[in-house]
């Protein structure tokens, strides 16, 4: 049975359902969690006023108690439109104002709004990626301004709402127009519904205080219901993902076990504790690198202390432990259930406490345990050998421009296989480790692995292959299948495969099966290996990065089905960094000055050169790495490095190799 209205038909069973559970939770949770929705309504009607002198600081302050509705994840509305209206005051306003015109349609003045973002966005000097000002954030805005009469509009939880309630229509992908204005509608008849049920809008009324907006005609309450839907059954999904299930895997341990070995200080050492504590103040379930980041000390400091913990646990109890198909153990699960992070959560890998656990925690006293880790504290064993390495250090080292690290780290967290491409000289291979080391944020080569390719590097050297050994044949694994095991073992930690020379290489040959499962959405999809008949995948904590020589003409490009799931990312000369610079000026060498520059003269022809490109150009490295500089060193380097370059790049061009020839030489005659 449906409930008809002038749009749509709801089903008449699931709204009550979900109503119920609404009502149930309203008091106890949801109103905790979102009253500031209504605050941040009455906020920006005190606030608002669009004729004020200093537009932008208004805005601002209108705008800051929006909290996650206008800025989450790698998402920032907020902070970009009042950058914009620091920057072009009047444009904003006056986006705005046609924005807040009711008198043109709905959605012309969404599309025309979101239209003027980007005409900022070419303008704005900072070079920001994206103006985030979607539908959804405009309809923030038409909600904050005009409580009554607005909804916010958001694809995922409209068409949820829609399917959940068994509405007439779809929410589709793209079609913003259409879904917007059937959002609106849906939600309308949603919050006749509501409005029905008297008991609800008491409930309310019941909650509101003088810092938030009465809500006379249910619009927010209407809209927080859709959140309650969308939320819940999002948390539901979540709840499947969890890991291992109980049927696969169980340590088979009692509250009063637990309580037991919390209680024992041989087990649950101080450390072993604050990681407890940490958790459960973080609700229960966390990554390493959440936690690390709310109360101090290191990712690894966490998943190490886990580790360390359930070996004690194992120790103690001879419990069973979670075995991995294709080999190996889980030491954490003794702890805790896991499931990947999902996009915008921090670190790699969440853990959740195990219920029992959780349970023995609450008996125990732990008010004296230190929830936040001290500013200074005294480095684990595990760490002691470990040299920190930042960004700061990388660039100082790498000649690379900040903007240009960034960049750099940003596509191999967004596609996990990257190759590094250039001439030689570039600081491919040099900058390649210290990359991972500046994303690991310490030199850690137990989690570097570094090959070279070669023309007779093969699948068995790579993953697995059959090799004599004494009297017959054994299966070997290789380097790749190995490192794989060992990232899977510690989720929360990165792990970086370094590749020298990736085109050098047979890839299909070297690859395999393997050309699917190092794609980021086939991350952790298992396919059975033909050589042991056991399931394999990559794990999403291993990162590839391979290095390519762009001026070696004797290699052939790189497979397709291998350029499709690597991003390229060009190394670059970088004679004019700031790193470069402060090296220059510290050597203080005329001779070095008058070469570089020149090198950078040679630059420019080598990269207009149609026959050759920005890919052939003399890269920086060759003048690196001295604390001092001799006239017998560079005219070395022009001999016997530069020279052999030109020389291939221009065999058929004499004239030009004989000009660049008397000019390099003729530096060491000024």
């Amino acid at each position: 049975m449906g409930i008809r209205g002038s749009q749509v038909v709801i089903d008449e069973v699931r709204f009550t359902e979900w109503l119920e559970r609404y009502k149930q939770q309203f008091v106890s949770y949801q109103w905790e969690r979102e009253k500031y929705k209504w605050e941040a309504v009455k906020h920006f009607q005190d606030s608002w006023e669009v004729n004020a002198p200093d537009f932008a600081s208004m805005l601002e302050r209108a705008l800051s108690l929006t909290g996650n509705l206008l800025d989450v994840s790698n998402h920032y509305p907020r902070g970009m439109i009042v950058a914009f209206a620091k920057a072009f005051s009047e444009d904003v306003r006056s986006m705005f104002l046609a924005l807040f015109d009711e008198r043109g349609d709905l959605f012309d003045r969404v599309d025309a709004f979101k239209r003027s973002a980007g005409v900022l966005l070419d303008r704005y000097e900072d070079e920001a990626p994206n103006h985030y000002q979607t539908e959804n954030a405009i309809t923030t805005y038409l909600w904050l301004r005009f409580p009554d009469r607005y909804y916010i509009y958001k694809y995922g939880i409209a068409r949820t709402v829609a399917e959940e309630l068994g509405a007439d229509y779809q929410i589709k992908q793209g079609a913003y127009a259409s879904n917007v204005r059937n959002h609106f509608a849906l939600y309308n008849e949603v919050r006749t519904l509501l409005t029905a049920d008297g008991q609800l809008e008491a409930m309310l009324g019941s909650q509101l205080t003088p810092e938030c907006h009465r809500d006379p005609n249910l619009n927010t309450l209407t809209m927080d219901f859709g959140f309650f839907i969308s939320d819940q059954l999002k948390a539901e999904r979540e709840a499947q993902h969890w890991f291992p299930k109980a049927s696969q895997y169980h340590p088979g341990l009692s509250v009063a076990d637990w309580e037991a070995l919390v209680r024992n200080p041989d087990v649950f050492t101080v450390q072993a504790l604050q990681v407890m504590k940490r958790l459960l103040d973080a609700g229960g379930e966390a990554s390493c690198a959440a936690l690390a980041s709310k109360y101090g000390e290191t990712a690894a400091f966490y998943n190490v202390m886990s580790q360390a913990l359930a070996r004690r646990v194992i120790d103690k109890t001879n419990i069973p432990v979670s075995q991995r198909e294709e080999g190996g153990q889980r030491l954490w699960a003794v702890l805790y259930t896991g499931r990947n992070a999902k996009k915008g959560e921090a670190g790699t890998f969440v853990y959740r406490v195990r219920d029992e656990l959780v349970e023995a925690l609450e008996r125990v006293d732990l008010s004296g345990v230190d929830l936040y880790a001290p500013a200074i504290t005294q480095p684990s064993p595990e760490s002691l050998c470990l040299v920190q390495y930042t960004s700061d250090d990388f660039l100082r080292e790498v000649y690379m421009s900040p903007e240009r690290y960034k960049a750099l780290v940003g596509v191999l967290h967004n596609k996990k296989n990257l190759i590094l491409q250039g001439a030689p000289g570039v600081g491919k291979t040099y900058a390649s480790k210290r990359l991972a080391w500046s994303i690991m944020g310490a030199k850690d080569d137990e989690r570097v692995e570094f090959i070279q390719f070669h023309q007779n590097y093969s699948y068995e050297d790579f993953m697995m292959g059959y090799r004599p050994t004494g009297d017959g044949f054994s299966l070997q694994y290789g380097v790749f299948y190995r490192f794989c095991k060992k990232s899977a073992e510690a989720p929360e930690q990165d792990f970086f495969f370094i590749i020298d020379e990736i085109n050098r290489g047979n890839m299909s040959k070297i690859f395999g099966e393997l050309l699917m499962l190092i794609e980021r959405d086939y991350r952790d999809t298992s396919i059975t290996l033909a050589y042991n008949d056991l399931p394999f995948s990559v794990p999403q904590n291993l990162y590839i990065i391979g290095m390519m020589n762009t001026a070696d003409r004797s290699l052939a490009m790189i497979d397709y089905a291998l350029r499709r799931r690597f991003s390229f990312f060009e190394m670059e000369p970088g004679f004019h960094t700031k790193g470069f610079n402060l090296y220059r000026q510290h050597l203080a060498n005329p001779t070095l000055d008058v070469l570089i520059d020149k090198v950078v003269e040679l630059n420019d022809e080598i990269a207009s050169d149609p026959t050759l490109g920005k890919g052939f150009r003399i890269g920086h490295s060759y003048f690196s790495g001295v604390s001092e500089v001799s006239d017998e060193w560079l005219q070395a380097i022009v001999e016997y490095d530069i020279l052999p370059m030109l020389s291939e790049y221009w065999f058929d061009d004499p004239n030009r190799l004989t000009k660049w020839k008397n000019t390099l030489n003729g530096i060491f005659q000024l």
